[in-house]
């Protein structure tokens, strides 16, 4: 009897401790997802992410997943249900999604960004005076720079136009040069981009205040190891050949600067974003 119990505890420890281990494993396999905003059609926005986050999750041992939906809307929907733990956005700077508690820890080492109002060069608009009552292309009504920029701008200045949300900046620069909006909403390294890669040329009616390229932020309910691991792993890749090679093919395929690579950045670094909220409009909070 002695026996029997001796092997009954013994069979219940090895249970207890096959449990332990695979709930061990369960937990050194969590996946994270990471959403960009949608800056191209979805197609371009997940060949340029998907190497660099796979080399990434390489590098820092933390497996990232990309998630993101047909439109910028739609992905920044995502990080507000709280379904996402990293991103690289510009969505996440007004007052009441600061208290959400996201930290900045990277950025693009870009040329900073303007909002601009666009038409193709030879359009017969040279003024953004004549946009009035006029149907004008932009990404969608969460794009900080390609939308809520310029739109404040055009309201500040009295000029009602008829938005058109085409989902992405490529959409609404194919609607612009398809002739079904008169002009576009525009993001200035975006428009290069466009222009470098489709041979298209375009006339800026007006551009913003600049602002630094999109931030590499996480959500504060990841694990600061883990948080620390990624964000090293994505600012020290341009150091690694490997990784180098990745940024280069990936800033080539959608029209950036060959040295577009990630570096650490603050939320100081943001504070261009924070004084557009301060005499925005309420409806572009």
């Amino acid at each position: 009897m002695k026996r029997a119990f001796l092997r009954a505890t013994a069979t219940a420890v090895a249970s207890l401790c096959l449990g332990a281990l695979a709930t061990t494993a369960q937990a050194q396999a969590v996946t994270y997802n990471f959403s960009p905003v949608n800056q191209y059609d979805i197609n371009l926005t997940a060949a340029y992410w998907n190497p660099i986050i796979a080399y990434v999750s390489e590098k820092s041992g933390v497996k990232l997943n990309l998630k993101i939906g047909r439109t910028s809307a739609d992905t920044t929907s995502y990080v507000l249900a709280k379904e996402v733990e990293f991103v690289f956005s510009n969505h996440l700077f007004s007052p009441e999604r600061e208290k959400l508690g996201w930290k900045v820890f990277g950025r693009r080492q870009t040329p900073v960004l303007q909002g601009q109002i666009v038409v193709p060069e030879d359009s017969p608009i040279t003024d953004i005076a004549q946009l009035k009552g006029k149907e004008v292309a932009f990404a969608g009504p969460e794009a900080f720079i390609v939308y809520k920029v310029p739109y404040a701008y055009l309201l500040s200045k009295g000029i009602e136009v008829k938005p058109i949300f085409a989902g992405n900046q490529n959409a609404a620069f194919a609607q612009l040069f398809s002739g079904k909006v008169v002009a576009s909403g525009g993001n200035s390294q975006l428009v290069e981009g466009y222009a470098r890669r489709e041979s298209k040329k375009f006339k800026v009616l007006w551009s913003s205040e600049p602002f630094q390229d999109l931030a590499l932020m996480a959500s504060g309910k990841v694990p600061e190891k883990d948080a620390k691991a990624v964000a090293t792993a994505f600012t020290e890749m341009s150091r690694d050949p490997k990784g180098r090679d990745i940024l280069h093919e990936a800033s080539k395929l959608v029209g950036l600067p060959n040295d577009a690579y990630f570096i650490p950045a603050t939320g100081a670094d943001y504070a261009a974003y924070r004084r557009f909220y301060q005499s925005a409009p309420a409806s572009l909070h």
